[in-house]
């Protein structure tokens, strides 16, 4: 087995936190390789990559969506330390990762898939940006606070026309994110559908939608003037036009994360303050 350790770039405790992770595996006879993360980079270089049957990340949700969207296609399942400060796709922590690494090495890594967004921006005929997600697409304005006209079709169907600061289209993983925080569901991460999640829409008039994923979603910008955005797990950024039309469908791979023994989708969202119990 070997283990591709990713600690976090300029990150004293991540780094610190590597090296004795890969002297704890060298001790028990599994290879290891740790690289300092490039947040820049679109996907590991080969020689990085080559041969692991793991990726062990260090750091916070940011760092770990970063690392995800550089393996997809690679088909190497992740396994996330708790660095920062949510922690929601870190499986564990400081203090728990050596029993989930000996889980790991007597049992083998178990998986768990899950969704992610392939999409493209169309413009006069021509594809003008196109990429993956792990999290989410964000349509919405630049610096100046004004709504933006947006129109929403489903395949051949079309949806509506809605005015808003924003619209936010979620996996189910990234539904614990923006969306929700914009008013969006929580969604199981075994589902695969979309998450639409309109931000904060004209007189309250168009409520979010969960909606299969067995067709394309398409988006498009109406608004004839002002600055627009297309925002990709809160990470890249693509300015819009007037006209231009985003299409998003599942991607042919989704996001493999490991599986731990005693992982719990509702004890996660107890754990990180989405569900309280009343007593």
């Amino acid at each position: 087995m070997l283990i591709l350790i990713v600690a976090k770039n300029r990150h004293s405790l991540a780094m610190s936190l590597a090296a004795t992770i890969a002297q704890w595996l060298d001790a028990r006879g599994v290879d290891s390789r740790v690289v300092e993360h490039r947040p820049g980079a679109t996907e590991f270089t080969t020689t990085e990559a080559r041969g692991a049957d793991l990726v062990l990340v260090l750091g916070g949700d940011g760092t770990f969506i970063s690392v995800a969207r550089q393996t997809l296609g690679l088909g190497l399942p992740l396994l996330g330390v708790n660095l920062g400060q949510v922690g929601f796709l870190t499986s564990t922590c400081p203090a728990r990762w050596p029993a989930a690494l000996e889980q790991i090495i007597s049992g083998g890594v178990s998986r768990e898939e899950r969704m992610v967004l392939s999409f493209c921006v169309e413009r006069e005929g021509d594809v003008a940006c196109r990429g993956q997600v792990v999290n989410d697409l964000v349509v919405g304005r630049g610096s100046i606070a004004r709504l933006v006209r947006l129109r929403l079709e489903y395949g051949a169907e079309r949806v509506g026309t809605l005015r808003c600061d924003g619209m936010i289209i979620a996996t189910p993983t990234g539904s614990t994110a923006y969306s929700v925080s914009a008013g969006g569901p929580l969604v199981h991460p075994s589902l695969s559908v979309y998450c639409l999640t309109p931000v904060a829409p004209f007189r309250n008039d168009f409520r979010p939608l969960v909606l299969p994923a067995d067709r394309t979603v398409a988006l498009t910008v109406e608004e004839p003037h002002g600055e627009i955005n297309l925002t990709e797990d809160g990470q890249r950024l693509f300015a819009l036009k007037s006209g231009d039309r985003i299409l998003v469908e599942p991607a042919r791979q989704g996001l493999s994360l490991v599986r731990l023994n005693g992982d719990s989708y509702f004890k996660t969202l107890a754990d990180k303050g989405f569900m309280v119990e009343r007593g």
